[in-house]
């Protein structure tokens, strides 16, 4: 998860916008906005995590935060290691999942609107797993798994019925979108016929929450996402080709249907086991992607700032969830629907008026 690198011969032009940087005998172009923004991004992120850490009922000053990051004795232990830390990094695991994630689908459909949470993927993982908690079946503990299985599903069910001779964009994401309204109406059918409390439980679950979150989801998706890195690195690369237009991608000896299937199966991966570590955090795969590129202005989606950028999103909403009328906390998901819901109006509305005005131009 790199911003845009590209391998240089010695003595290559150097693009506008773009810096020779020289490992050993190798060199390679560095994306200069990109780079400063991945930079400024990780900093504000490092804030944001340094005031999840500080900021609850009880107030912890960053020296005291500092004895616990550090192992040393300290009488906040409990707050900080035990309650605060491992909600903390299920947030910027989550965000960061949920940010490459929507990178690779909205790079594959050439859509900014196909995002995990639009086209069905987070639906298909909440359908499985509301229907596992309200009937009874499994514990808690296979819960996470079912939300992987049934956001795989869902994506499954959207590729193949979207395939007709090639993955046309378009009717990816209307037939995503199709999918997404019949799996949440399944799951509402779920909710209606189960135990009325599993039903409540259920119901903030699908919110998307950090509530209660511990070590016991931090690991697993701590290694779950170690375990996709390889491939989260490929597409990193494999962007760039599928950016292209379908002849040119084609002339470079580029295989579409293949790049296109892997970039797909690693978004919908990183956005189920985000789903089944926190719920279907609404809104940060759509956002993330999108702000990332109009801040580095580069001509593929950087991956590494979407992942800072939506680690940034989950960990500063669930801060804000967690104050805002505390002490209720209200799960992080009604932050960033907030925030999100009106930037995907504008989007649809922006979309509208930039094919009016290319109507009107051709006329």
């Amino acid at each position: 998860m790199t911003p845009p690198v590209t391998t240089a011969p010695r003595g290559a032009l150097r693009p506008a916008g773009y810096a020779l940087v020289r490992a050993g005998r190798g060199s390679f172009l560095l994306h200069r906005r990109a780079a400063l923004t991945a930079t400024c991004l990780a900093a504000l992120l490092a804030a944001a995590c340094l005031a999840a850490l500080c900021v609850g009922e009880s107030f912890v000053s960053p020296p005291q935060v500092l004895d616990v990051l550090l192992g040393r004795p300290s009488a906040q232990e409990l707050v900080v290691g035990t309650l605060r830390l491992p909600r903390l990094a299920v947030g910027l695991m989550v965000g960061a999942a949920f940010g490459v994630a929507g990178a690779l689908i909205q790079t594959v459909a050439r859509n900014p609107l196909a995002s995990p949470d639009i086209i069905g993927v987070t639906q298909g993982a909440g359908a499985l797993t509301v229907g596992a908690m309200t009937l009874g079946v499994g514990s808690y503990g296979v819960l996470p798994y079912l939300s992987v299985a049934g956001g795989v599903l869902a994506a499954a069910l959207v590729y193949v019925v979207a395939w007709r001779g090639g993955l046309h964009a378009t009717r990816f994401v209307l037939i995503g979108i199709g999918c997404a309204i019949a799996l949440r109406s399944v799951t509402q059918l779920f909710l209606t016929k189960g135990d009325y409390l599993v039903a409540q439980q259920a119901q903030v679950w699908m919110t998307g929450s950090l509530n209660g979150r511990g070590w016991a989801q931090a690991a697993p998706l701590g290694g779950a996402l170690l375990v996709l890195l390889p491939a989260v690195l490929w597409a990193a690369r494999a962007q760039r080709t599928v950016s292209l237009d379908d002849d040119t991608a084609t002339a470079l000896g580029v295989r579409l249907g293949r790049t296109r299937l892997g970039l797909v199966a690693t978004g919908v991966a990183l956005a189920s086991m985000a789903t089944g570590a926190a719920g279907p955090v609404d809104f940060v795969a759509l956002l993330a992607p999108q702000i990332a590129r109009r801040l580095t202005r580069t001509a593929q989606t950087p991956l590494l700032c979407s992942a800072l950028l939506g680690s940034f999103i989950v960990v500063l909403g669930d801060l804000l969830a967690r104050r805002i009328f505390a002490p209720t906390e209200l799960p992080v998901g009604v932050v960033t629907a907030a925030v999100g819901a009106p930037y995907l109006i504008w989007l649809i509305v922006r979309g509208h008026r930039a094919r009016g005005r290319a109507a009107g131009g051709n006329a």
